[in-house]
């Protein structure tokens, strides 16, 4: 388990409110554990710089190899291993061979760092620490996750009521953003008279969709901000807004083309999307209570 800030939300195309997703904060990559191996050895080389010493037979017995008298435990390869399980591969001598590969090359690049000064950096120290404290916060986040894994009735709480904020229609329009009211009116006026809303696409502020003769797609009303999803549920079908509807990116012009009853995936489908969310908001909890009990000052 790993902690992800949460997602910003960035200006909404076609006034869509647009999130964009994270990977997963319970997988990991080996590419990960890997970057991670570099700081760690990173972190041990700028704290002590140890010599070089002939390694006893009890050591040479648990490293994976050597590389210029440095030993690579073979604990980390388990390590590396274990996550890569976690995540449906199979434990082999193949995948054992890769790793071990792999963290031969981060071992050289590490000591030729080290040579070059590179890890006496304040930048590097400042990424060696910050990595170490994330370390850290996974690890009390794995552990607080195993004595309180998230339930089943959790999951379909999180479902249901997605399913209610989404609605149980969805909506196929189209519109024009411009600057100003005085510009949508204008619009509106032209339309009235036998324009169509595509031909004024192309003078549109939502580049997501002026190339598409304005089209949005199929949305429910949750993906638009506010006034604008208030005024497409009013619309009748083929129908379009007389007057200019304002959001914070400017003034719209709508059209409603199409309506259709929501389609939402099935539970199993979406379960481990579930999981990550009612896993975010449960840290989220965590670092509430962890801040009410603690003395912050800036």
């Amino acid at each position: 388990m790993s902690y992800d800030p949460p997602p910003h939300k960035s200006p909404p195309s076609a006034g869509r409110t647009v999130t964009r997703r994270k990977e997963s904060p319970v997988n990991r990559t080996c590419f990960a554990a890997l970057a991670a191996a570099i700081l760690a050895a990173s972190a041990a080389s700028a704290l002590a710089q140890q010599s070089v010493l002939p390694q006893p037979a009890a050591i040479t017995a648990t490293r994976a190899a050597l590389v210029n008298g440095k030993p690579i435990p073979r604990s980390r390869v388990d390590t590396i291993v274990k996550q890569q399980v976690a995540q449906g591969g199979q434990d082999s001598a193949q995948l054992r061979h890769a790793i071990v590969d792999n963290l031969v090359n981060i071992e050289l690049v590490v000591q030729d760092a080290e040579k070059k000064g590179l890890t006496k950096s304040p930048d590097v120290r400042e990424q060696v620490e910050m990595a170490r404290e994330q370390t850290i916060v996974n690890a009390y986040l794995a552990d607080y996750f195993k004595t309180r894994p998230v339930s089943d009735a959790a999951l379909h709480a999180a479902y249901d009521k997605l399913k209610s904020q989404r609605g149980d229609k969805e909506y196929k329009a189209r519109h024009v953003l411009v600057d100003n009211e005085a510009q949508a009116k204008d619009i509106i006026a032209k339309m009235d008279k036998g324009a169509k809303l595509e031909e004024f696409a192309k003078q549109s502020k939502d580049v997501g969709s002026r190339d598409h003769g304005g089209e949005l797609g199929w949305a429910a009303p949750s993906n638009y901000v506010k006034p604008f999803a208030d005024a497409l549920a009013k619309l009748e079908k083929g129908k379009y807004t007389h007057q200019p509807v304002q959001s914070q990116f400017g003034w719209h012009v709508i059209q409603l083309d199409d309506v259709r009853a929501a389609q939402f995936p099935p539970f199993e489908q979406v379960k481990p999307q579930l999981q990550q969310l009612v896993q975010r908001e449960e840290v989220q909890k965590v670092f509430a209570n962890l801040r009410a009990k603690a003395k912050i000052e800036n």
